[in-house]
């Protein structure tokens, strides 16, 4: 969709990425670094400042002290982390839970894994999940769960009751639980991430996989990390070295130093974008698309009902070529795509994009 986007000249709402830049001064201090000889292989679990830095943060917003010599992992990206952990916990025929419409790369990884993907429907308009459906989905060969909140694409968040529901599914079973966070700082109208490293059952058996790059509108640099018990750090590190083995050395140094002088940036970042989805949502009012204002993440789910018929991506296909917005269909991150007509716009663009795609959007 970018490149059609590219293509046609169209503004591009699709793909997930800011048409701004990250933070100047994180900027200086990569730079800092690139310039000042940090420029050949780091540790293979990260530079020790920066998960000393990764360690601070999660005390302080989730109260775990992980830690960061056996617990913690930098990778090249979250998609590598989420690979990690699949290959690293899932065997040939084991089954791992996903939640429709699932984020691309969970499948893909665990049938390279040799196991088998258990696709269960979140429950709409609010893309809930139904732990009774869990449940029931569960066999003595199921490994793993994946669970990603906020959600992508959807926007959704679990509440603390999924978590414990979640507990108690698994509580007398050999389940892992790997939880996608990556947009952990992305979450609205006064509500708080809950991540499975502040619940205490479930820190004990999850593997949590978070993101520098959508932190720090940074998402070119491919940079995450993944906190784990001791046990799964050990299994997650030996995919992990033949897979990248490390990950960009001045960047993590940079990183490290502006996570040290810049804590503020992360807690900030929930108004800064709940701002823009607001302004987006408003811009959108007198418009033909039905708009329930996301929870969580930086996408915005778009009902298109009263404007068209066509399938998603027929109608995501017109609309970028056509009328010069491109947006994404929901239907490829389904199994068995429900009768909706729903895509998703991206809004962690400049206000003045939006400004422009919403006027566009206000005349179909």
């Amino acid at each position: 969709m970018s490149k059609m986007a590219q293509d046609h000249g169209a503004i591009n709402l699709s793909q997930g990425y800011p048409d701004f830049d990250c933070p100047a001064r994180l900027r200086e201090l990569v730079a800092k670094h690139l310039n000042g000889g940090k420029n050949q292989y780091p540790p293979m679990a990260g530079i020790p400042e920066l998960r000393q830095q990764i360690a601070l943060k999660v005390e302080s917003l989730y109260a775990y002290k992980a830690d960061p010599e056996h617990e913690i992992t930098v990778t090249s990206g979250a998609t590598e982390a989420l690979f990690d952990a699949v290959q690293a916990c899932v065997r040939k025929d084991e089954e791992v839970i996903v939640f429709d419409p699932a984020y691309d790369s969970y499948v893909p990884a665990i049938e390279l894994a040799g196991g088998r993907a258990v696709h269960l429907p979140l429950t709409l308009p609010d893309y809930n999940i139904d732990w009774n459906q869990v449940e029931r989905a569960i066999t003595n060969r199921t490994r793993m769960i994946i669970i990603n909140s906020p959600h992508n694409p959807c926007g959704a968040i679990l509440d603390p009751s999924d978590l414990d529901n979640l507990a108690t599914l698994i509580r007398d079973r050999d389940i892992i639980v790997l939880s996608d966070e990556v947009y952990e700082h992305m979450v609205f109208d006064g509500h708080t991430h809950r991540s499975v490293l502040g619940h205490p059952e479930l820190r004990s058996r999850s593997m949590a996989v978070f993101s520098f790059g959508k932190t720090y509108h940074a998402t070119g640099w491919k940079i995450a990390y993944c906190v784990a018990p001791a046990e799964l750090t050990t299994e997650f590190r030996k995919v992990h070295q033949f897979v990248t083995f490390t990950t960009s050395s001045f960047v993590q140094y940079g990183l490290a130093d502006f996570m040290n002088e810049c804590p503020k940036h992360a807690i900030e970042l929930p108004i800064f974008y709940q701002q823009k989805r607001d302004l987006f949502c408003k811009l959108l009012e007198d418009s033909r698309f039905r708009i329930q204002p996301s929870r969580g993440t930086y996408f915005q789910l778009a009902d298109y009902a009263a404007i068209s018929d066509a399938p998603d991506m027929e109608f995501v296909n017109w609309l970028t070529r056509k009328k010069g917005v491109a947006a994404i269909p929901l239907t490829p991150f389904y199994q068995q795509p429900p009768d909706t007509r729903i895509i998703r716009f991206c809004f962690c663009k400049d206000d003045s994009t939006l400004e422009q795609a919403a006027a566009i959007l206000c005349d179909i």
